[in-house]
């Protein structure tokens, strides 16, 4: 427990303001899935990751998504060797441990389609072989919610693949003036190796312990069900959360509970992370966007209304 909080204090040292970013970035490690960054550029989302793999030791790539990129750029592709004049497999980004995909939803939908194998079976198919990937193969994803040129909307079927989304926010004014301070001497901050491989799969051993009571397993039930249930809240909804919503809850509040130096999930736990989980899982409906509502408000809503037994 003691290395995951030094893991978060040697991120800290060049991601400055992003105290919640930092502790999803946690929850994603110790939960061994995927998860979705947004907001407008210039927010830390890559120095992050960045900075944690430099902390954490297992392989790291990033790939920009753009418009005009292919499944090949991202998985496999075949390269002549005019020696032997045969073909070869190269093996690209996506067999690695971290793999940043800057900016996903500039990718067009078979692009999308290679990484959602990935994400969904950690494996990828070439022509006819199927590569395993690495058992800590784990996605964070990148967007920008802003720019609408050159973009595509993500499937619902990937969106669900995700863990969590964490919407990032702005620094306030004294981490505004922290930030210019520290900028130029990033390029001198050099983070210590926390964390091997084998030590982050003992710590994910020990998230699964966590203890959770039958109750709040009812908890965590009532309020998947109240948000498919309940006709106030059906008519702000498309679709509503799968079964891998009350999955990722679980997990998620083990984790939190976890990183508070507790080996069990307090109905607290499930209220804090609700919103990081569900936020990319429920759908609006036509009416709830024309009367500006957001997902994050229909959680909410939700909240207030399940009681815990």
């Amino acid at each position: 427990m003691e290395r995951i909080n030094n893991v978060r204090t040697e991120v800290s040292k060049k991601v400055v303001w992003q105290e919640m970013l930092i502790r999803d970035l946690l929850i994603w490690l110790l939960c061994k899935w995927h998860v979705l960054l947004e907001w407008a550029p210039g927010l830390a989302k890559t120095l992050s990751v960045a900075s944690l793999s430099e902390v954490v030791s297992l392989n790291f790539s990033r790939i920009q998504f753009t418009p005009d990129l292919l499944p090949s750029d991202l998985v496999w592709n075949r390269i002549y060797n005019p020696d032997t004049k045969e073909f070869s497999v190269k093996k690209w980004p996506i067999f690695s441990n971290l793999l940043l995909a800057d900016e996903i939803n500039r990718a067009p939908s078979k692009v999308q389609s290679a990484l959602l194998e990935a994400m969904a079976e950690k494996q990828v198919t070439i022509w006819d072989d199927t590569f395993k990937l690495d058992n800590q193969f784990m996605v964070l994803a990148t967007q920008n919610p802003i720019e609408q040129d050159g973009t595509y909307s993500l499937p619902e079927a990937q969106l669900d693949r995700f863990l969590l989304k964490t919407i990032i926010d702005y620094p306030n004014e004294r981490d505004e003036i922290e930030i210019m301070k520290q900028y130029s001497t990033f390029s001198d901050i050099k983070l210590a190796k926390i964390l091997k491989k084998t030590d982050l799969t003992k710590l994910q051993d020990e998230v699964e312990k966590v203890f959770v009571d039958e109750n709040i397993y009812e908890y965590v039930k009532d309020i998947i069900f109240y948000s498919r249930e309940n006709e106030e809240i059906k008519e702000y909804l498309l679709y509503w959360a799968s079964p891998r919503a009350s999955i990722a809850l679980i997990k998620v509040a083990k984790a939190l509970a976890f990183l508070e130096w507790r080996d069990f999930v307090i109905p607290e736990d499930i209220k804090e992370m609700i919103k990081w989980v569900l936020r990319h899982r429920i759908i609006l409906s036509y009416e709830a966007i024309a009367e500006w509502i957001t997902p994050d408000m229909v959680i909410e809503k939700i909240i207030n209304k399940v009681e815990i037994k």
